[in-house]
């Protein structure tokens, strides 16, 4: 377990909301603007980066016939599994993992929906550049990429949002869907138009 995995393990084992997603209406309204910006009412598979204690990923179940949810934490990925039992949400699979040097399977096709929030940030460049990679070999043609992150300084960030969106709108075959800004936070969406590469790797 690296330093940051360490950080996260120890914020989840600390407090049960580290940063008050279930309660704080910032957190509230944000993850609603983000489920409005999803472009389908159904996907058939989605991969959440960053689930947390699974507030996004239980939001999600009710629209995807399956959820892969990932986190760093393995206390996160727990708290996420047992919310899914206690509302019995079907079809989520919670896994803990590093990205971008671990990567959860991929469907056959490839993932129709992929929502990154408050994440990608902490990446340093070579490990963004190859988590870029592996997001664009997840995805299946027609694929909806979300992305969500702060917009404020913090010790640990290592890329700035807009760069970071910037960098996910560069993928091949990104189409900008939604965008919506705001001082605290930048929400994007893209529909990814042609086909996956096979290996993202």
């Amino acid at each position: 377990m690296d330093a940051l995995a360490r950080h996260f393990e120890t914020l989840y084992r600390s407090f049960d909301d580290p940063w008050n997603v279930r309660v704080a209406w910032y957190e509230r309204r944000k993850r609603a603007l983000l489920l409005a910006s999803l472009g389908r009412p159904r996907y058939e598979h989605a991969l959440e980066v960053g689930c947390g204690n699974g507030d996004m990923t239980l939001a999600l179940a009710g629209r995807c016939r399956r959820v892969t949810a990932v986190d760093v934490a393995k206390t996160a990925v727990r708290r996420c599994r047992e919310h899914m039992l206690a509302n019995h949400a079907d079809g989520v699979q919670a896994v803990a993992l590093r990205l971008p040097g671990a990567w959860p399977r991929i469907p056959p096709g490839g993932f129709d929906l992929m929502v990154i929030s408050e994440m990608a940030y902490y990446l340093e460049d070579a490990a963004l550049a190859r988590f870029l990679a592996r997001t664009r070999a997840s995805l299946r043609p027609g694929a909806e990429l979300i992305a969500c992150h702060w917009r404020g300084g913090f010790d640990d960030r290592r890329q700035q949002t807009d760069a970071l969106h910037a960098s996910l709108g560069a993928l091949p075959g990104a189409r900008p869907l939604f965008t919506h800004q705001e001082p605290e936070f930048q929400l994007d969406a893209w529909s990814m138009d042609i086909a996956r590469k096979e290996d993202g790797r």
